[in-house]
């Protein structure tokens, strides 16, 4: 008598090119993770871009990595590297005629106070020319000035001065007076409280019957303010000698600036150099000794010593002992790698975004028009060093102009070229436009509206409403269709009969 086979294990639907269980909870967990990549896309991530699509000038689309095609738009110039490397800046123009000074100026410096762009003292450039005392008041806004008029005076001419914008009030630090001697003296200005005008130059006290004043005469020190008072570096002595001298002044809790105090010295001398105060670190660079100018770059951190191994090795000179309180300078550091590729001095130094520059300056013989740049990271080092490119040079050389950051825009006013001392300004904008196209391997940049102002953002509030309403309810009804798997295909099956059915019939 024959027997029945065995019954067999039973057939599993397979699912993923047959890797799981069409039934089991891999598969299960794996369409999950994919809707709730759907619900984000449709209700998050796409009604974001409806809404920057509005409000901006691109728009991107995935994520772009590497981008082998990148369109930039002719704003930048026709020759800039696009996209512009990072820290890089729109070729420099020459200012209108309107917006030059009433005269020529030259070894004078330039702040911005509120809407308000000082150029302070300097000399008119000739020989045993003396140090002027007047200020020129011009009118800023989005990136460009007006006419020059005369501001408030300095008590006494002043050049090759040391300044410092510290909250809201600017510091004019020694320099040379009218006999052309050092000076030790210290101003202030700043905006009327009530009214925001421009006030008035005054010399900073420390008590009623006692002015702030610098240990000994300077002229031509680095001025830098930092997260709580003023520092004042290096300079030429009363014998004219470069020194390496560092002070130090600290706001008191009541704002107000205290007498200076010794801090470490440099590790060499050096005057006419550039200072800025960016990520910590106070960076001093260029200028020259005794010998001509110089392309060193000596930094200090501010605030805690660094740790053991961190950055370069410090100079050895500890801080001097009764020090105040308040953030310190620690000791100062050299490091070749640092240092800048050419040697300036009268070069127009300052930081911004993040970055340090050079411009302009003299090799002990001619004004120069180069360009450099560099981005400190958090260790005070410089990845990538000194960074130039030749389209972002001056269109001639320029020596002692007063630089000036007013948003994103840089202004050098006055100075001196080979043909002498100059009236104008030049500018360049410090955010050159990123690419309106980019296409990478797996994201794109495309151009959007950019509608500016408030009816762009409720625009494109009501962009990215309607984009998240709809996507809902295409998620209903994708849902509601899951749901009904049988119904929807009744009804594919009888659209496809009654198309069918309306066919002509083929002749014969």
């Amino acid at each position: 008598m024959a027997k029945a086979l065995p019954q067999g294990r039973p057939i599993h639907r397979r699912a993923l090119f047959g890797l799981l269980d069409a039934d089991g909870w891999g598969w299960a967990t794996v369409k999950a993770f994919i809707w709730l990549l759907i619900i984000i896309m449709t209700l998050g991530y796409i009604p974001d871009r409806a809404y920057y699509f509005v409000v901006s000038r691109t728009i991107d689309l995935g994520i772009l990595g590497w981008t082998p095609v990148n369109l930039c738009p002719p704003e930048n110039g026709t020759n800039m590297p696009c996209p512009v490397p990072v820290g890089g800046t729109v070729p420099w123009q020459l200012s209108p005629q309107e917006a030059a000074l009433p005269q020529p100026r030259t070894g004078g410096d330039a702040a911005q106070l509120g809407t308000n762009l000082l150029y302070i003292g300097g000399t008119d450039g000739s020989e045993g020319g003396a140090p002027s005392a007047t200020t020129f008041v011009a009118r800023v806004a989005d990136g460009n000035f007006g006419g020059w008029s005369e501001g408030p005076a300095l008590p006494e001419g002043r050049a090759e001065t040391g300044l410092a914008n510290l909250s809201g009030t600017v510091y004019l630090v020694g320099g040379l007076g009218p006999d052309g001697a050092p000076t030790d003296t210290v101003w202030s200005i700043g905006l009327d409280p009530d009214t925001s005008a421009l006030g008035t130059w005054a010399p900073v006290t420390l008590g009623e019957d006692q002015n702030l004043t610098l240990p000994e005469p300077r002229s031509g020190a680095a001025v830098a303010g930092v997260t709580d008072g003023i520092v004042v570096v290096g300079g030429r002595n009363a014998n004219g000698e470069p020194t390496a001298t560092v002070w130090k002044s600290t706001l008191d809790r009541d704002g107000v600036l205290g007498a200076f105090a010794e801090m470490p010295p440099l590790v060499y001398p050096v005057a006419d150099a550039n200072i800025a105060f960016e990520g910590g670190f106070l960076w001093v660079y260029g200028g020259e000794d005794a010998n001509g100018p110089v392309g060193g770059v000596q930094r200090a951190r501010v605030g805690e010593a660094p740790a053991e191994g961190e950055g370069a090795a410090p100079s050895p000179t500890p801080a001097p002992s009764g020090a105040p309180t308040g953030e310190q300078i620690q000791a100062w550091a050299v490091d070749a790698s640092l240092n800048l590729p050419v040697a300036r001095t009268g070069a127009s130094g300052f930081a911004a975004n993040g970055a340090l520059y050079l411009v302009g300056g003299t090799d002990g013989t001619t004004p120069q028009p180069q360009m450099y740049w560099a981005l400190p990271d958090s260790t005070g080092a410089l990845p990538g060093g000194w960074r130039h490119v030749d389209v972002m040079d001056l269109p001639d050389g320029l020596a002692n102009a007063a630089a000036v950051v007013s948003g994103s825009t840089v202004f050098l006013l006055g100075g001196e070229a080979a043909g002498g001392t100059l009236t104008s300004a030049v500018r360049a904008s410090l955010a050159p436009e990123e690419p309106f196209f980019r296409l990478g391997l797996v994201g794109v940049v495309i151009p959007a509206l950019q509608i500016p102002g408030e009816i762009g953002q409720q625009l494109g509030y009501l962009a990215a409403a309607g984009v998240g309403t709809g996507n809902f309810v295409l998620l209903v009804a994708i849902g509601w269709a899951f749901n009904h798997k049988a119904q929807i295909r009744s009804w594919w099956e009888r659209r496809k009969l009654a198309r069918e059915a309306r066919a002509p019939e083929p002749a014969e």
